[in-house]
């Protein structure tokens, strides 16, 4: 038995806990806390559970607003409506608003909370096999033309010439993941250096367990194809925060999760090569996580993927070396770290041009940007990581946190005196 309990109060879940354990003593059971997480997203129908108990209402919350929305999702698994008290007209209004089966939360009646779970169960069970034998489920585990089973489909996120982005509901794990998925096309030479890239991304963090890096779920080869399944971020990515220059204590936290993830793969021998506030996402608790290793390079590997002299990266945030195709180490990424905080600070690069190239020659060329009057405390930190020299940035990402951490520091503190 398998459980989805969305309700915000964790002394409710775990009665309900509780009488679930007491009938199924392995049930896997759950939490989704609407408060802390938010709706649950568009086209995710739950197919992994066997039912979800959904209550009525929470703070600023309405259960029968929810309970209309997944119920006018096809294929959503059974909702068993925790109402809120016995009445014919609630339990009936719940029913037309698509509950499987109604129970009062007043006081919770055993036999009638498990019955229900149970005919809901079995109703899914139905479902599930119906589902497996319809033409339209192998279409739904399709994509790009690689076939996943386990998967489905919710949407395209994004494409290019190497690899398509994929948000699909996970159907084993009983969440929303992203799926990257890229074709294997020999060259005539027999080498196929996007593909490549594609598989040592995996290899590279796979090993690597940190809040702030991105989780990967699986890789895996079938056909002709890869796919990578990493976690999904409902809040999207740091720029979605940036609407306008933030308080310096916000920057400065932000920039200090950034510095910690970067210590971390640092210290794996991975280089990210591609810092920017794209790949930096939002979790629902509103930390960030690293993202996108597709052009990370691992110090040790003996086989460089990479061709020397080529440029990769994005040049609003590259390092003078980068972009003039030198050799790069952590200190690249820090210079990177440099360029997101100025952008947090001040809602605008600290370099910009027409065209890419003038770009990179400002990072090697022009001056550190001068931050505003009210930030100047900040300048030091700043000039550090913008530094055109490597050796005259921070010597390591650790380096890096404890300026970081002490400026954030006294900016709290001016903040409270303010």
């Amino acid at each position: 038995m398998r459980v989805l309990l969305v309700d915000d109060d964790p002394r409710f879940r775990a009665l309900l806990r509780h009488h679930l354990t007491c009938t199924w003593s392995e049930a896997q059971i759950d939490s989704y806390d609407p408060l802390a997480r938010g709706p649950i997203p568009r086209g995710f129908l739950a197919q992994a559970y066997d039912v979800v108990v959904l209550d009525h209402a929470w703070p600023g919350g309405d259960g029968f607003a929810w309970l209309a929305d997944l119920g006018s999702r096809e294929g959503f698994a059974p909702v068993v409506f925790v109402a809120p008290d016995d009445t014919p007209a609630v339990a009936e209004a719940a029913r037309r608003a698509g509950a499987f089966a109604v129970v009062s939360g007043q006081k919770v009646d055993h036999e009638k909370l498990t019955s229900a779970v149970r005919a809901a169960a079995s109703r899914q069970a139905e479902a599930r096999a119906a589902w497996r034998g319809a033409v339209a489920a192998r279409e739904q585990q399709t994509f790009a033309g690689a076939y996943l089973p386990g998967y489905r489909r919710l949407r395209r996120i994004a494409g290019g010439s190497v690899s398509e982005l994929f948000l699909a509901e996970s159907l084993l794990g009983g969440n929303l993941v992203v799926l990257k998925v890229t074709r294997d096309l020999r060259r005539a030479d027999g080498v196929d250096q996007s593909f490549g890239r594609f598989l040592q991304e995996y290899e590279l963090i796979r090993g690597i367990r940190h809040p702030h890096v991105v989780r990967l779920f699986d890789l895996g080869v079938t056909d002709d194809f890869a796919y990578l399944v990493m976690e999904y971020f409902a809040r999207g990515d740091l720029r979605a925060q940036m609407t306008g220059p933030l308080a310096p204590s916000r920057a400065l936290g932000f920039a200090l999760e950034i510095a910690t993830a970067l210590d971390a793969i640092h210290h794996a021998g991975i280089l990210h090569r591609d810092l920017k506030p794209g790949n930096v996402m939002v979790r629902d608790d509103g930390s960030l996580a690293l993202i996108d290793f597709g052009l990370a390079k691992h110090r040790a590997l003996e086989l460089e993927i990479t061709d020397k002299g080529l440029i990769f990266g994005t040049p609003h945030y590259m390092s003078p070396e980068q972009g003039h195709g030198q050799p790069t180490d952590g200190r690249s990424d820090l210079y990177s770290l440099g360029v997101v905080l100025y952008e947090l600070l001040t809602a605008r690069k600290p370099f910009d041009a027409d065209n890419p190239m003038a770009i990179i020659y400002q990072h090697a060329k022009a001056p550190v940007p001068r931050l505003p009057a009210a930030q100047q405390a900040l300048q030091p930190l700043l000039d550090r990581l913008l530094a055109k020299r490597p050796e005259d940035r921070y010597a390591s990402a650790r380096s890096a946190i404890e300026a970081i951490e002490r400026q954030l520091e006294d900016a709290r503190r001016a903040e409270l005196a303010a």
